[in-house]
């Protein structure tokens, strides 16, 4: 007698959430915290502009993400079957046109700021498809990651009106640093072996340039290195000071971080609306629970 063979039929996700996982949508606090620092680091003008850039960014963000899925297809097939595309979850030809929708109004948006602004936009969005069309061949892929966040910085300063000046870009190379180390990490995140030390003197950068801004060491300043040394620390003993390295987890942690960065960063040039951050820092942890950050 043949014996009964059970099929378990494993249902594709929801629509929506494909969409959000390929959005990488668990990161955008982030990228609002990076139009918060930039703004203020510029002077804090114009709130409209502000508005714009958030929007921008965000379509720029998710269009990123989307066209990185689609350049990396192939890849994924091979490498990480769970992936929307090569699950079959959406169709490949549908992400490569959303995601060139979601630049191209990312752009469009900022057209009503200024024409420098709009040249920064111009820029970011080169360097997004540089990045997205190169990072599996090119070593140095995490500097070009780095340089999307810098002119993020540039971006939201000028569109509030501020020349880009060495108080925005002095922070903006400090983050572009942190985040290339992070890339760096994330390289290894698909192999078994532990991600190597040398990226740890990138993701300090913005600490470094905390000391030396503040010679004399004020309290607040103190306390929020603490606070980002802390992090940092604790995210990387998942990779380093474990039997198993995390790398997933490093990642995850070190992305969310980018809020802290952003914060250091921020405090100066404001005080009254620090308290942002740490909500925007909360919200990349709380969706990292329901959207994969990676």
């Amino acid at each position: 007698m043949a014996s009964d063979v059970t099929l378990e039929i494993v249902k594709p996700p929801p629509k929506w959430r494909t969409l959000l996982i390929l959005g990488r949508v668990s990161n955008l606090p982030t990228v609002w915290s990076n139009c918060l620092a930039g703004w203020w680091l510029g002077g804090g003008g114009r709130k409209a502009g502000l508005a714009f850039v958030l929007a921008a960014a965000t379509c720029l963000y998710i269009g990123g993400m989307f066209l990185n899925d689609a350049f990396d297809a192939s890849f994924d097939r091979h490498h990480r079957k769970l992936r929307p595309i090569p699950s079959a979850a959406i169709d490949e030809h549908e992400v490569w046109r959303w995601g060139g929708i979601w630049l191209a109004l990312g752009i469009v948006t900022l057209m009503w700021t200024s024409w420098t602004t709009v040249i920064l936009s111009l820029l970011l969005a080169a360097c997004i498809l540089i990045y997205n069309a190169s990072h599996k061949a090119i070593s140095f892929a995490p500097v070009l990651m780095g340089v999307c966040r810098f002119w993020v910085y540039l971006i939201a300063a000028t569109a509030g009106g501020a020349a880009v000046t060495g108080q925005v870009i002095w922070p903006a190379l400090a983050l572009a640093a942190y985040v290339a180390g992070l890339s760096c990490l994330a390289r290894k995140e698909t192999g078994a072996a532990r991600p190597p030390v040398w990226p740890v003197a990138l993701l300090a950068a913005p600490l470094a340039l905390n000391a030396l801004l503040n010679v004399e060491t004020h309290w607040l300043s103190a306390s929020l290195m603490a606070v980002v040394a802390g992090w940092t620390i604790w995210s990387l003993a998942q990779s380093f000071w474990r039997e198993y390295a995390r790398i997933g987890v490093t990642i995850s942690r070190l992305l969310a971080g980018i809020a802290l960065v952003d914060l250091l960063a921020a405090s100066q040039a404001e005080r009254a609306g620090l308290w942002v951050f740490p909500l925007l820092f909360a919200a990349a942890l709380f969706l990292q629970r329901f959207i994969p950050a990676t």
